[in-house]
């Protein structure tokens, strides 16, 4: 360990780094994501600044083995919808396909239906047509398809999503229509059999415009990051929860790229402790995610973000709108928490930027947030602490404002309760609904606000113990540092399972591919293992479930077990389908591996002690027992610490983490 590594989130409010010094310790640093006063890019100011380089000067590229980071830029582009202008080239008499879609009703009573913007500004449809056994129907139209290629590129269009019938099979047309717009000059070329090879022509045509509408925009700010960190090696979180070469990190894998880090960083630090079952807690400035963790990582391969489906692996997350940054409403009549956030900037009143009343500032009126132990990143320097008059300032107007005789704190924590339920329903969601006994679980909080709401979201939830990472206010951060370097590839099958459907050649083909593509990376082959996974369904339904590749037998065990616990009944008359087959091949990566056990260790000691330390496990036991003494004291009035520098009331030994 001769020289740095830094693991680094870029969120929604705050930009975590996480920082591995030469000699094996670990550094934590919290800056605003977006503070233009002061710097360009909050992840590279955080790394220069823990290296003490001064703002203008070039970074020491030698004394840094790795970059790893996660961020948001995929994501905000596509909630705010500022990604590249994408013109779509489509099977002739399919220009509306991806408008149409499946028709789906998911609020069946709204009489004024809203559809999703589509991220296309142009459709062209190709005259080709290949039918569902390879047989050409209409051979492919080169010459019109050039001068149609030649005529988007002249009105400004440099990426381009090709998608045709049946494509992710048959690939010739798609091939040579890619080739063809390369040779027009297209920077993007986003081809549906790449992108997403499986069958539907809606989700396949979905994952690639979005492919092509975010890659340039996330190549833009990777080639940035890149050239102030020249000789480093660099790498970014996948939305699958695995680490990718910078060069190779596409649009449609940079969804959930921050928080994905965080299940790696949670599930890996709880069974370091000995936790095989968690929640995931993850509650930052913009919002909160939650997910479900029992010794594997559970993933979608059919997901819907911000109106758009997509079909590409990522970590199951279920997000609410309920973060330390979520503003405060009052209507007249009711309490309202969010789900408009006040972000990095102007950020919570608090902040000294003359932002709103946030959940944060409802947490500093209760004194759960101590100014003396929160990070002093703000005011013009970025060395002031946070402002608590203007926070009693404001909450004493709007409790003037709402007159219905409640004190300034109790108007305070009934804003507080509201966003606890919010949290709580977001739990049942992935756990409850799903047949999942949540009580028997552990909740392991993390983000920079969960440690002031944890022992209330156990409470609301009845659950009895809550893990909480030295790390945890940086935890996302500190897993990119934790995860794997990992390549994920998938193919369509739509074929029975009986003795004739043989998945093991496909599997071996996929397998060989990711595992080439990780070594390209950079990955000692030595070290890649390879996992197999088959999508199974019922014959006529859509819903498959994932199960390990294997002999029938088998296959067809574990799939009714996972159909009957999370369906409750199972259809012995019906065949069985391979909707697909899916390899993950992955690189352990052992940065941070020392630092973990070492926190793991801690961890362990303190709950095998008893203690209330950092680290530590803690019984808060909701049902009809409250526990006396201490514990009772923390788990009456919810006070926690989040483990990176963000502190609570307390005893100044359980409130005493560095700042970070």
């Amino acid at each position: 360990m001769s020289r740095w590594q830094f693991w680094i989130d870029r969120g929604g409010t705050f930009t975590d780094v996480v920082a591995r010094r030469p000699d094996g310790t670990i550094v934590t640093h919290k800056l605003l994501s977006e503070n233009p006063e002061r710097y360009r890019d909050a992840a590279i100011a955080g790394i220069r600044e823990l290296l003490g380089v001064a703002a203008h000067a070039p970074i020491p590229g030698q004394e840094i083995e790795a970059v790893k980071m996660g961020t948001t830029v995929a994501t905000n582009a596509l909630l705010e919808r500022k990604g590249e202008r994408t013109v779509l080239f489509i099977t002739r008499g399919f220009r509306d396909a991806l408008r149409i879609a499946y028709q789906n009703r998911p609020r069946l009573f709204d009489r004024h239906i809203v559809l999703p913007e589509m991220l296309y500004s142009k459709v062209v449809e190709v005259d080709e047509r290949v039918a569902a056994r390879g047989e050409v129907v209409l051979p492919l139209d080169a010459e019109r398809t050039k001068a149609d290629l030649q005529t988007a590129f002249a009105e400004g269009y440099r990426s381009i999503a090709i998608v045709f019938m049946h494509g992710y099979r048959f690939t010739e047309h798609e091939e040579r229509v890619a080739r063809l717009a390369e040779d027009a000059g297209f920077t993007q070329i986003s081809v549906s059999h790449r992108v997403s090879p499986l069958m539907k022509l809606v989700g396949r045509g979905d994952t690639t415009v979005v492919d092509a509408y975010l890659s340039p925009i996330l190549g833009r700010y990777v080639r940035q990051v890149a050239g102030e960190l020249e000789g480093v090696r660099l790498f970014f979180m996948q939305s699958n929860g695995g680490l990718a070469d910078a060069r190779r990190f596409q649009g449609k894998d940079a969804i959930l790229s921050g928080p994905a880090g965080g299940i790696v960083g949670a599930a890996r630090t709880a069974q370091a402790a000995g936790f095989e079952r968690i929640i995931g807690f993850d509650m930052g400035g913009t919002s909160t995610d939650v997910s479900h963790y029992a010794g594997a990582f559970e993933r979608e391969f059919e997901t819907r973000v911000a109106g758009v489906r997509m079909r590409a692996p990522m970590m199951s997350i279920h997000t609410v709108a309920a973060g330390g940054g979520s503003i405060l409403h009052f209507d007249g009549a009711r309490y309202r928490v969010g789900p408009d956030s006040a972000g990095a900037n102007p950020g919570p009143a608090c902040y000294r930027r003359g932002g709103p009343l946030t959940v944060t500032d409802a947490n500093l009126m209760l004194g759960k947030i101590q100014p003396a132990f929160f990070p002093a990143v703000f005011g013009p320097n970025g060395d002031q602490p946070l402002d608590a008059e203007v926070v009693t300032q404001r909450f004493g107007e709007l409790t003037r404002a709402i007159g219905d005789g409640r004190s300034a704190e109790e108007v305070a924590e009934g804003y507080v309760q509201i966003a606890v339920g919010n949290m709580a329903n977001a739990i049942k969601h992935i756990s409850v609904q799903r047949g999942h006994d949540v009580t028997r679980y552990t909740l392991n909080c993390f983000g920079g606000a969960a440690g002031q709401h944890a022992c209330l979201v156990a409470d609301a939830l009845g659950m009895t113990r809550v893990f909480i990472h030295p790390h945890a206010g940086v935890l996302s951060a500190y897993g990119m540092g934790l995860a794997d370097q990992t390549v994920m590839r998938e193919r369509a099958v739509e074929a029975k399972l009986d003795d004739s459907c043989v998945l093991e050649d496909l599997a071996d083909e996929l397998a060989i591919a990711a595992r080439d593509e990780l070594v390209r990376q950079g990955a000692s082959p030595e070290r890649i293992r390879v996992e197999r996974r088959a999508h199974l369904k019922y014959d006529g339904t859509d819903t498959a479930l994932i199960v390990a590749l294997g002999r029938r037998q088998r296959m067809v065990a574990e799939f009714e077990a996972a159909y009957r616990k999370q369906f409750s009944f199972l259809m012995p008359n019906r065949a069985l389908v391979a909707e697909a087959v899916s390899v993950e091949a992955s690189a352990p990566g052992d940065a941070g591996a020392a630092a973990s056990a070492r926190a793991a260790r801690a961890a362990r000691a303190d709950l095998h002690g008893g203690r209330l330390a950092r680290g530590a496990a803690l019984s808060a036991r909701s049902a009809g027992r409250r526990p006396r003494g201490r514990r009772a004291r923390h788990h009456r009035r919810g006070e926690c610490h989040d483990g990176g520098g963000a502190a609570v009331a307390g005893d100044r030994d359980w409130a005493r983490s560095p700042g970070s």
